[in-house]
């Protein structure tokens, strides 16, 4: 038992939308968010900034006594998971890509035609193939990279024409050409524009990170007899620019005003 808080972070909103599933599975846990909202988007930057980041993130996460971080950010994920456990070998930290690659090698059977899409720095790394080959050696899968989707969805423009015409942009051609049938949503900010995916390729099976990445967490702590015991105190959501876009997204993400959800919103600038 530890009623410690878990520490998750992500280059801006994205990794919120794995909350839901986290409030909902393990209502006794406490969780500390810290969205790099300042210097979003991560994924056109190099390997050695993004590792840069991360590390001031989750200096500042150890600082908060958290039990567990999570990288709820496939860019991250891909550029500075395996530094970020050496670094803090005595904390459990949980990527996205594992988790939603194990899922992926088992929902896709290799007659399948999935494509992946995520930021240029997470289809640069090549994370998600290498992951889906050692759990399904026969699943192949490719990818496109999409980057002007989080500097959008940051800007909370979802339910829109202009946000269904980037998503053609990107996806029209890269599904005709490729015969996909399915899709991994490699960034956990795509959920977000799920719906607008699903309605324009209504024929497509889609796989997000997000839930993946709290189940992995719940497993994680499961195994560690780490799960709370009890409720103690509440969520805290930093920002690196606590704008009202942010504080609206958490909004959107928990389905609930702000007033209900027995959260603080602090700044706070690394």
């Amino acid at each position: 038992m530890d009623n410690r808080p878990i520490g998750f972070f992500d280059s801006g909103i994205g990794g919120l939308t794995s909350i839901p599933y986290i409030m909902r599975e393990l209502p006794n846990e406490r969780i500390i968010f810290y969205g790099d909202t300042a210097r979003t988007p991560y994924g056109s930057k190099s390997v050695g900034t993004i590792r840069d980041f991360a590390f001031q993130i989750a200096d500042f996460l150890d600082s908060q006594n958290v039990k567990m971080m999570v990288i709820a950010c496939n860019t991250i994920t891909a550029s500075a998971l395996d530094a970020l456990r050496e670094r803090y070998s005595n904390i459990p930290i949980v990527g996205c890509i594992s988790p939603t690659a194990r899922k992926a090698a088992r929902i896709f059977s290799p007659e399948d035609r999935p494509g992946l899409i995520a930021t240029k720095a997470t289809v640069r790394s090549g994370a998600y193939e290498q992951k889906i080959r050692e759990y399904n050696p026969r699943l192949r899968i490719c990818s496109k990279a999409c980057p002007a989707l989080v500097p959008l969805i940051e800007e909370g423009i979802i339910k829109s024409e202009i946000m269904d015409l980037t998503l053609k942009h990107y996806l029209d051609d890269f599904i005709k050409e490729n015969d996909l049938n399915g899709l991994i949503l490699g960034c956990t900010h795509y959920p977000l524009v799920a719906e607008n995916i699903r309605r324009l390729y209504p024929d497509l099976k889609i796989l997000s990170s997000s839930k993946e990445v709290a189940m992995a967490v719940k497993y994680e702590l499961e195994k560690n007899d780490m799960l709370a015991g009890e409720r103690s105190g509440e969520n805290t959501f930093f920002a690196s620019d606590l704008s009202d876009s942010f504080v609206n997204m958490i909004e959107l993400i928990l389905g609930q005003d702000k007033e209900e959800l027995n959260i603080k919103f602090k700044n706070f600038e690394i």
